[in-house]
């Protein structure tokens, strides 16, 4: 099934969904109005806001409160002039901006969730729900913080999607956010957190940041324990009307908003893009003297992977049509994936996009339907870079697996390479296809045992150094018939593959094999910290590879190609990215 979007017909909106108000017990400027408020909304370009105040939609209430108020004036006859400049201001102030109900609530652990709603869910069924998320009575009207957080992260999810709002984790990466670094969380519950079926987004404080080691970069569905890709977006969490001119990291008012592609200003068009799988319409705002943002430019620096690739040119002659098939029956296969076609892997050369679009997506949807089986569901749309239009194919990770190109080709994706899956791989699509989809395994909630058990639970000494998280490891050897057999890990998902040769193995197993016969007989050679070693290091910053090896009373264990998301804890050290 193959869905097209017209995105001719959708434009770029400013929004801040992370607005406090001196309804927040914490607001650093008690004496701002709501109204200088939303005049300051408009003075920074912003066209959809979230009022979220702590634990509490009072603020919101206050505004549509003192609207009522003068509406009711101004029905008596009663209204005073600055009354009628008021009211006028607010008036022109909402045909301008979107301006959407919510609230922050404080989970157990005290992590932060924003919850956003339309404007047509009214203050008192926005209090309800604050009730059934355990928030006292009397304290509806505190603003503060610290009220509640006897409701656990996954139930508020639950509760807020259900009440028909969007979930955002917020301020994930930083203090009382569900991926903070350094918080005492277990690998399980932190999975949880951020990968469930209800949460829609994460806002994060980094988004500007296009490194590796970004929180976007992190949750971009090429982790293994992180399949699910999570749509990140910034605000400003601002408790004041203007930035604090001494202490700059306390926003004001747009400081830090993000940029969305809708059809309509809406909540519905907000929500649309929420749910949807489209990683492509949300940006950070740029102020004008920066360089525009250009998606296309960010993703051919971090290059080809297991979930996106690259093509110069689209032709339906000499294999490129097939490897383009190939390459979607493997995304589908494996994590799910992105084709972008009309420009190619290498960042410097200039992109040459597709000059009939429509032509090229006409043959797309043709042909995948008709070679690819069973049914897959794919988007297909143009975006632009330099002018020019690229033709992006998105692929979701199928839920009927194994799919096959022309009936008997299987292709799975292994890092950014498209392979014929082995005998060992096909059995473990199968099974998958057998097992729960992923949206269900994702959205099994912990209990509450289970959750504190994790928390509180020691991390063992060597978690550190447990195997690189990418690349492949050679497990072992053997001879049969005269030849070379070997039995392969993929490090990303666990998979044993055995009975290898050098003839069936793809491009990064024939290079594992290759090295491994090639290993020193003398382990004193490897470069060792600990019972951690270094055999090599090739390609260039951002697009490194690294050959590993670990020691222990059982032996060595031999992990090779591995790229620099799979790098942690001490072998951070080994390879000189401690400081980074």
């Amino acid at each position: 099934m193959v869905k097209k979007r017209p995105r001719a017909a959708m434009q770029w909106h400013t929004v801040d969904l992370h607005l406090h108000t001196p309804a927040s017990s914490d607001y650093q400027q008690m004496e701002v109005t709501f109204l200088e408020i939303l005049q300051r909304a408009e003075a920074r370009g912003l066209e959809i806001i979230a009022i979220t105040d702590h634990n509490t939609v009072a603020g919101y209430r206050r505004i549509e409160e003192e609207i009522e108020q003068l509406e009711l004036l101004e029905r008596l006859n009663r209204l005073l002039p600055e009354e009628q400049g008021r009211l006028a201001e607010y008036r022109r102030l909402k045909e301008k901006i979107l301006i959407l109900p919510g609230f922050e609530f404080t989970a157990t652990f005290g992590f932060h969730i924003l919850a956003i709603f339309s404007p047509q869910k009214t203050s008192r069924e926005i209090e309800h729900l604050l009730l059934d998320l355990r928030i006292p009575p009397d304290q509806l009207d505190a603003g503060s913080a610290t009220v509640g957080a006897t409701t656990d992260v996954l139930t508020a999810y639950r509760l807020i999607r259900q009440a028909g709002g969007i979930v955002i984790a917020a301020h994930a990466n930083s203090s009382n956010g569900v991926a903070m670094r350094g918080f005492p969380l277990g690998g399980q519950t932190k999975i949880a957190y951020t990968q469930d079926e209800n949460l829609h987004a994460l806002e994060v404080t980094d988004l500007e940041n296009k490194s590796r080691n970004s929180t976007a970069a992190f949750f971009n569905g090429s982790k293994p324990e992180y399949p699910r890709r999570m749509h990140c977006i910034q605000g400003s969490d601002a408790h004041r009307l203007t930035m604090d001119p001494l202490k700059k990291k306390h926003l004001g008012v747009g400081d830090r908003p993000t940029e969305v592609l809708l059809p309509e200003v809406s909540f519905e068009a907000l929500k649309e893009l929420f749910e949807s799988k489209d990683f492509t319409r949300t940006r950070p705002r740029r102020i004008a003297e920066e360089p525009v943002f250009d998606l296309i430019r960010s993703l051919q620096e971090e290059g080809p992977n297991i979930i996106q690739d690259f093509y110069e040119t689209f032709e339906t002659r000499g294999g490129k049509l097939n490897s383009i098939l190939a390459d979607v029956c493997a995304f589908a296969n494996t994590n799910g994936g992105t084709l972008y076609l009309g420009v190619g892997r290498d960042v410097r050369k200039p992109i040459v996009g597709i000059a009939d679009s429509e032509a090229v997506m006409q043959i797309l949807e043709r042909e995948i339907g008709k070679r690819i089986n069973p049914p897959l569901q794919f988007t297909l749309d143009t975006i632009e870079s330099a002018g020019k239009k690229i033709v992006r194919v998105f692929v979701p990770r199928g839920d009927d697996p194994p799919y096959a190109l022309d009936e008997n080709k299987i292709y799975v994706r292994f890092e950014g390479e498209t392979g014929l899956a082995v005998r060992d791989e096909i059995v473990n699509l199968v099974k998958r296809s057998l097992q729960p989809s992923l949206s269900s395994t994702t959205s099994s909630s912990p209990t509450a045992e289970q959750i504190e058990e994790d928390w509180e639970r020691p991390k063992p000494p060597s978690e550190e150094e447990s195997p690189p998280r990418t690349g492949v490891e050679v497990v072992s050897m053997s001879e049969r018939g005269g030849q070379r057999v070997y039995t392969l890990r993929d490090l990303r998902n666990g998979n044993v593959v055995q009975n290898v040769t050098s003839k069936s193995a793809r491009r990064l197993w024939q290079y594992a094999i290759e090295r491994y016969s090639q290993l020193p007989d003398d382990p004193s050679q490897i470069e060792w910290v600990g019972n951690l070693g270094l055999l090599s290091k090739r390609g260039r910053r951002g697009q490194l590879r690294y050959d590993l090896v670990s020691r222990s009373a059982e032996g060595y264990r031999w992990f090779f190609g591995v790229t620099e998301d799979g790098i942690h804890g001490k072998w951070r050290r080994l390879v000189g990215q401690e400081d980074e």
